[in-house]
């Protein structure tokens, strides 16, 4: 799904990202470099089905030497070569790591990965996700929120982002935040995507993982209500609040 890169690329760009560089299955890359100009692409060896394969890993991990954060996961597919790629990488890339999306997915049969790997992590689930990740109901996932961010982000040492109406950011350290910008015109396809491409662009600047998640959900859900104030919730879409992401940051930064 190209579209789901191309909206977490562009989240990232808005969010102060000086490059970012969006690695795509090579037969897609003039797609990402006509949608977005300012994305620079770097086509990845894909499997014959066209999916990102396991060449990809020597690439991807020299590559990511020259950048400061990476994102793994939106748009990624359940491709099953894909997904071991993404095992793969965990264990060794040793740069801040945002996951979402399909990459959680790869995890969630293998969470031991977690504990091996060299990075600092920030993983971004819905409550679908995260209900997977720990073989509960969504019901469940519901009920406690807090709680069970709390314990998963203290057993793997990362920092969970539990999406949804107030969304729930937990640290390592024992440290929640419950999120209160936002609307319920943000749950729409896409909006995830750009919230792990804005907490990857505030990785990348040095904010630590629980300051880049609080202040990107922060950012997120005021741009969504700016948005909303401008468009109304009714139609909009993850488009819209990626344009009302420069005026979040101003405002923000105006209160102080």
């Amino acid at each position: 799904m190209s579209g789901a890169a191309l909206l977490a690329a562009k989240g990232a760009l808005r969010t102060g990202a000086g490059l970012v560089f969006l690695g795509v299955p090579s037969s897609l890359t003039s797609v990402v470099e006509s949608a977005v100009l300012e994305v620079i692409a770097k086509p990845l060896t894909e499997s014959k089905k066209g999916f990102i394969g396991l060449k990809a890993y020597s690439f991807i991990c020299e590559f990511s030497k020259q950048v400061d954060a990476l994102i793994l996961g939106p748009g990624l597919s359940r491709n099953r070569e894909t997904e071991r790629l993404i095992r793969e990488l965990i264990k060794v890339l040793d740069k801040p790591l945002v996951v979402d999306a399909d990459a959680l997915n790869a995890l969630s049969v293998h969470l031991d990965v977690l504990l091996q790997r060299k990075a600092e992590m920030i993983i971004t689930p819905h409550p679908g996700e995260f209900a997977r990740l720990l073989k509960k109901s969504v019901e469940e996932i519901e009920k406690e929120r807090e709680k069970l961010t709390l314990e998963f982000a203290r057993r793997y040492k990362l920092t969970v982002v539990l999406k949804g109406y107030g969304t729930v950011v937990s640290s390592a350290k024992g440290e929640v935040y419950v999120n209160h910008t936002g609307n319920p015109g943000m749950a729409t396809a896409g909006m995830g995507d750009v919230l792990s491409g804005m907490i990857g662009s505030l990785l990348a600047r040095g904010f630590s993982c629980f300051e880049a998640a609080k202040l990107g959900v922060y950012l997120h859900g005021l741009a969504g209500d700016l948005s909303a104030q401008e468009k109304g919730e009714e139609g909009m879409i993850a488009s819209d609040l990626i344009e009302m992401i420069p005026e979040a940051i101003k405002k923000e930064m105006n209160r102080h």
